[in-house]
């Protein structure tokens, strides 16, 4: 119960703060997508010894916002679609209307964006996150 109170109240914060910077925008998700993409091409670089030369977000639309606590912090969830161009040495690659899902929390000090990653670890009873400072 009091966790629910705690959690209204925050929603509440959150919303009342969106106009000084508390909401995640687009540029923000833009760069939480490139992120993971980045992980992503690094791990497809090494595995099948392919030859990216880079990536471009198009095209970015957000549909949904949905504000969350995840580890006693506020955080988002943020869906939408994205156009993503690969770039590989001799063309490109369209792949229009890609879904995303991103997890988006907010540090305490209110200055830094966090991606969140659930951790892939089946054997956890209580969802554990992975962490990675979006710059």
């Amino acid at each position: 119960m009091v966790r629910l109170v705690f959690t209204a109240i925050l929603l509440v914060l959150l919303t009342a703060c969106g106009s000084i910077g508390l909401l995640p925008n687009s540029q923000l998700v833009q760069k939480a997508i490139a992120l993971r993409l980045s992980q992503t091409q690094q791990q497809l670089n090494q595995k099948l010894d392919l030859d990216f030369q880079g990536f471009e977000i198009k095209h970015l639309s957000i549909t949904q916002e949905k504000p969350l606590t995840i580890q006693n912090l506020p955080a988002f969830r943020v869906r939408g679609t994205y156009d993503l161009i690969v770039k590989l040495p001799k063309r490109q690659l369209t792949q229009p209307q890609q879904p995303f899902e991103v997890f988006l929390q907010i540090q305490q000090e209110g200055k830094t964006w966090r991606l969140l990653l659930p951790d892939q670890d089946g054997k956890a009873t209580v969802p554990t996150w992975r962490s990675y400072l979006i710059e």
